[in-house]
């Protein structure tokens, strides 16, 4: 904590500097233009004007010249004032940055944007598989996740029928075993975490979600999980909490998108020790348990159980 509170006052004090650092040049600026106002007035009225009155080619390139330096000023004065609006926009919205390819100079502002980020104490991810959010190594929120200490993630149930359907609308080589290997290993991820002494815990839905969203304390990323569209994809948007007014933006309704996921009683919570399921009354009562699947067995099995006692049995639980 004592190293964080100094990374925060130098950075602080980086960003006085540069402040300042900026109003020292503008200012100097400012001074060398008054001061050459004079000669340059002098030159264009007794050199520059009478060579070009006496010579009609000159004249017409400066009048040309001139129009269009007109054209370019009212066109920049235009897009200032277009992007002006849009920034106000944006600022109501809460906008704070939007992709919508990943290369790798939307990935470097990615890593850039959120190196600058303060250390969040807390980190919600509610995602289909969680593998290019928690583990795939490229994935630019991994160091945010290791540094938070409360970690709540949602997974979509690979034995879900929605699992089997959005599989369906998707590239061939995107398969049911492909999806639960996905989710394996973003289990996998999520229990090194709890290795280090974060707390995580895991729930899966059963219904395919609206939104892939993720909070890491005041700042939020959200992607529209669209059926037969991967979500990597998707245009991505991410929004900050708005101190001063927290009602004004788009931060909070995401947020609360999230947390009405997460207390709903019907999404089971993953016991990392047991690879089991439980479900939960309203009032957080544990009433049941059911085996989660493995990785090994066929996909088809997951979906469609055999007719018989045990599998009348497996629908129940599950």
């Amino acid at each position: 904590m004592a190293g964080f509170h100094f990374h925060w006052k130098a950075k602080r004090w980086r960003s006085t500097l540069r402040l300042i650092s900026l109003h020292v040049v503008l200012t100097l600026l400012a001074v060398g233009i008054a001061f050459a106002l004079p000669v340059a007035a002098q030159y264009i009225l007794y050199q520059w004007w009478p060579l070009v009155a006496a010579d009609a080619g000159l004249l017409l390139a400066s009048e040309i010249s001139l129009a269009a330096s007109l054209v370019l000023f009212f066109n920049m004065w235009r897009v200032a004032a277009e992007n002006r609006l849009k920034g106000k926009v944006a600022d109501m919205a809460s906008l704070v940055y939007a992709r919508h390819r990943a290369n790798w100079l939307t990935r470097w502002r990615d890593r850039s944007l959120i190196r600058k980020l303060p250390a969040a104490r807390d980190a919600f991810v509610l995602t289909l598989t969680g593998y290019d959010t928690l583990a795939d190594e490229k994935s630019p929120l991994r160091e945010p996740l290791q540094s938070a200490y409360e970690i709540r993630v949602m997974l979509l149930n690979p034995a879900a029928r929605a699992t089997e359907k959005r599989v369906s609308s998707l590239p061939e080589e995107i398969t049911q075993q492909s999806y639960a290997e996905e989710v394996e290993a973003s289990i996998a991820y999520l229990t090194m975490l709890r290795t280090l002494g974060k707390r995580v815990t895991l729930k899966f839905y059963e219904d395919e979600p609206f939104w892939k969203v993720i909070v890491l304390g005041d700042y939020l990323w959200v992607q529209y999980c669209h059926s037969g569209v991967e979500v990597k994809d998707q245009p991505e948007y991410m929004f900050a909490l708005n101190p001063g007014n927290p009602r004004l933006g788009l931060f909070v309704p995401f947020y609360m998108y999230f947390l009405e996921q997460w207390s709903d009683a019907r999404q089971p919570r993953y016991d990392f020790d047991t690879r089991e399921l439980v479900y939960c009354d309203d009032r957080g009562r544990e009433i049941r348990r059911a085996r989660f699947f493995s990785r090994s067995a066929p996909s088809p099995a997951l979906l469609h159980p055999p007719a018989g006692p045990a599998a009348a049995a497996s629908a129940a639980t599950h």
